[in-house]
């Protein structure tokens, strides 16, 4: 462990719990899509993301000035964003930035440097930046922002008041909003020492009349029940439906389950549910199209479901469990069967994806549409870039994900592929048919999860992307949309990066001219390249993006 000052970054969204409530995977796919805009514009600040949870970010910079200019940045950027969404679905950050000390163990940042971020986050407004005394004291004179002073603050699990100031943000017209200052709640006076017994007193009697109320209403539920008639038999089949003994005709004929090796690599991403693609699937069954699945299940429906007359039914989750019944009495119970037993696979295998209907008869059903998917080839093998896959190197992943894919996915069976997505979200797919089903199902998977289109990192014993180790992965490089390139460049910086195979590099300076290393032997001369190529051009040259991710200077 190693003590050190940092401006320290927290940033969290407001009503995110509400968010999700109202509409679960739509707040989760614009999730990754803000974040991707986020992590951008911390790189390009030289910051470095050392924590994730949920909607929370947390972040350190070299200095308060880079901190406060990115979180402005990073304000703007996303009001913009939000400006095509009604008032009730804005997705808005509130930031806290204060300098601290602080102890670094294993990447992650401690101590009251971190807390008080997180506290100055709080008192921020919707869309808001909070930022401390010493950040106001280093920034006022540097950079040309408004502040609102909200005197000291008293804030959970910081001893001493925080004086904190709001900066304001700028309007649309260039004008200056002004905050709304929050002043500490005031203390209730001290009640006076002879109200004390009374107080007890009063509480006793109220602890009496509540108990006594609760113990009559346990008993009268406990003589209701015992009392009531069996409950009627419900429609969902029992566990007999799936059980591994032989069933009768009319019960569900059904495929086995897909690999457990498989389905257990699944990566525990950080978004739990899979987010809907542009509209929802329907019309007939075709089998060439559904997601997630193996080949042995698309054979399966293709013959014995597709062969089969109504009522049936066939559900699904995104790691790749399914469910089906057949020839059952009604519609209704072939939907229960199916549902049922895709379930109780996915759970014995403890995945944390729930099953969906796909399809009822010969009709799809499913409401999230096929998942993004990145243009062909899935794979690309290249000499100059391909090396031995090493768990601890997998790029925007935590230690515990490393972990599980040296316990999981390299002893596993051939083929196998993990896909990666732009939030750190990943999935594995272990012992599949051919490399092509590895990479698509992986592909689907993960981007279910990201809602956005993933990337086959690894497959089989290699890396088949280049995976930088002179500068830190911070995320997906897409030219096109980069903010650090001046926009009339990132077209000629797409068409040039095309090819794509070897070592490519792309830096930026000061005014956001590119310059490119490209077909490189190795990522050394890459950087090289795209410093000297920048700087015929531009100022103060760094590089922004080595092969397909963006890139910023090594902890």
């Amino acid at each position: 462990m190693k003590r050190k000052i940092a401006a320290i970054f927290a940033a969290d969204i407001a009503g995110y719990s509400r968010l999700v409530a109202e509409d679960e995977e739509e707040t989760l796919r614009r999730l990754a899509s803000y974040r991707e805009v986020v992590d951008d514009f911390i790189a390009k600040a030289n910051g470095r993301i050392f924590n994730t949870a949920g909607d929370a970010v947390l972040a350190e910079f070299p200095s308060a000035v880079d901190a406060v200019r990115c979180a402005i940045d990073i304000q703007e950027s996303l009001r913009t964003r939000n400006m095509a969404y009604p008032p009730s679905r804005q997705m808005s950050f509130r930031i806290g930035i204060t300098i601290g000390d602080v102890v670094e163990r294993d990447g992650d940042l401690l101590g009251d440097g971190v807390n008080i971020a997180a506290r100055l986050e709080g008192l921020a407004e919707v869309g808001g930046i909070c930022v401390s005394r010493a950040v106001h004291e280093q920034v006022a004179n540097k950079l040309s922002v408004h502040f609102a002073d909200l005197g000291a603050q008293e804030v959970k699990n910081i001893p001493t008041p925080v004086h904190a100031y709001m900066v304001a943000m700028r309007r649309e017209d260039g004008t200056y909003a002004t905050p709304k200052v929050k002043r500490p709640a005031s203390k209730l006076a001290a009640a006076p020492v002879w109200m004390w017994p009374l107080v007890v007193a009063v509480v006793s009697v109220v602890a009496i009349i509540v108990s006594g109320f609760l113990y009559n209403t346990k008993l009268k539920q406990t003589v209701t029940a015992a009392a009531a008639p069996a409950a009627t038999p419900s429609a969902t089949p029992t566990a007999n439906a799936v059980a591994p003994s032989p069933m009768p005709t009319q019960m569900a004929k059904a495929p086995m389950a897909p690999m457990s090796a498989a389905n257990a690599g699944a990566a525990m991403a950080p978004m739990p549910a899979p987010s809907p693609a542009v509209a929802p699937l329907s019309g007939k069954l075709a089998v060439d199209s559904v997601p997630f699945i193996n080949e042995r299940i698309r054979n399966y429906l293709a013959g014995d479901y597709s062969a089969s007359g109504d009522y049936k039914a066939f559900a699904l989750n995104i790691a790749g469990f399914t469910g089906a019944a057949l020839n059952q009495p009604t519609e209704e119970a072939a939907r229960n069967m199916a549902l049922e037993q895709c379930q109780k696979r996915a759970d014995a295998a403890q995945s944390p994806r729930h099953c969906e209907l796909y399809a009822v008869g010969n009709n799809v059903v499913y409401t999230h549409g096929r998942p993004p998917m990145p243009p062909q080839p899935w794979v690309r093998h290249d000499a100059m870039t391909e090396r031995a896959f090493a768990s601890k190197d997998f790029p925007m992943v935590r230690d515990p994900a490393k972990v599980r894919l040296e316990n999981m996915f390299v002893p596993a069976a051939k083929s196998r592929a993990v896909a990666l997505g732009p939030g750190g979200q990943y999935f594995m797919v272990l012992g599949a048919s051919s490399v092509d089903d590895s990479a698509r199902r992986a592909l689907e998977s993960c981007g279910a999860i990201a809602g956005v289109a993933c990337l086959v990192v690894v497959v089989d014993d290699n890396f088949v992307v280049p995976i930088p180790t002179l500068l830190r992965i911070t995320g997906f490089f897409h030219a096109a949309s980069n903010a650090s390139i001046v926009a009339d460049a990132r077209d000629e910086v797409v068409r040039k990066l095309a090819d794509g195979m070897g070592w490519n590099a792309v830096a930026v300076g000061t005014a956001g001219r590119p310059g490119l290393g490209l077909k490189a032997a190795d990522e050394q001369t890459a950087v090289n390249s795209a410093l000297t190529d920048c700087a015929k051009h531009d100022s103060d040259c760094h590089v922004i993006a080595i092969g397909p991710f963006t890139v910023g200077p090594t902890n």
